[in-house]
């Protein structure tokens, strides 16, 4: 950005492009709020294929009926504006990079909206069909499992941010690489303690159940071992000899002026 123009047109600017992110949630949530339940009865498909024919969910709210559906569309119509808002975020920031800059963070923040779709997609497509049947068949005997609805949509909720964050792990590694926080090899030697870290991290993300957390926690090593490669791709050797001799070169000046 112009170093020249005032702050307030910065905070404009930033206004301006908030409120339309805002206008497209809105939109996005208008056009799909008439399909609320159905959207519900898709999202609730893996339990529902997953409990016996004589069960079903159960709502135990007055409103929860309306208040629910209406939840998970306003929800997802945020996730569905977030390229938009990314787009926004870019548009805001670009003028202060500089040139190798924007080649590295305009496909960082494009591939971050891919990965987070593509965990939550994950959640749904293999995650709820292995952990529901479970759930419901480790039931105790006499136990009959009629799920709140609304219970359920936190559930959900909660796995697909869980997912979604932690499909972001190689855009994590290439930014950490990429800001000299640390480089491939030294995350390479610290690998067995990333495999360790995983699994503790999809127990504190997930519901205290085994199989959500371990398959968390194996997509998140595999992503790492991807981010790994893809920061390998980023990272220069010869810059960071160049920064270790610019430090250099500065303790001698310091050392010669005292």
């Amino acid at each position: 950005m112009n170093d020249s123009q005032p702050l307030i047109a910065h905070l404009t600017e930033l206004r301006n492009r908030l409120l339309k992110t805002v206008m497209v949630v809105l939109i996005i949530f208008a056009a799909s709020v008439m399909f609320a339940n159905d959207i519900y009865h898709w999202i609730a498909l893996p339990l529902i294929e997953a409990l016996p024919e004589s069960t079903s969910m159960i709502a135990t709210g007055v409103a929860t009926p309306f208040l629910t559906p209406f939840k998970l569309t306003m929800v997802l119509s945020i996730f569905a504006a977030m390229p938009y808002a990314l787009y926004h975020i870019w548009a805001f920031i670009a003028p202060a990079l500089y040139k190798h800059e924007k080649r590295l963070i305009a496909p960082l923040m494009f591939s971050s909206s891919l990965l987070f779709y593509a965990g939550m997609a994950f959640a749904y497509f293999v995650v709820f069909p292995l952990a529901f049947p479970f759930f419901v068949g480790s039931a105790p005997e006499g136990v009959t499992v009629s799920t709140d609805i609304n219970s359920y949509l936190d559930f959900v909720l909660k796995l697909f941010f869980a997912f979604g964050l932690a499909f972001e792990i190689p855009i994590a590694i290439v930014l950490m690489v990429w800001a000299g926080i640390t480089t491939p090899a030294a995350l390479a030697e610290k690998r067995r303690f990333v495999i360790v870290g995983v699994f503790v991290f999809g127990m504190l993300l997930t519901p205290p159940d085994v199989i959500s957390q371990t398959l968390l926690a194996i997509p998140m090593w595999l992503l790492f071992e991807v981010g790994l490669m893809c920061a390998r791709l980023y990272y220069k050797p010869e810059d960071a000899a160049q920064s270790d001799d610019e430090k250099e070169s500065d303790s001698i000046i310091k050392q010669d002026d005292k």
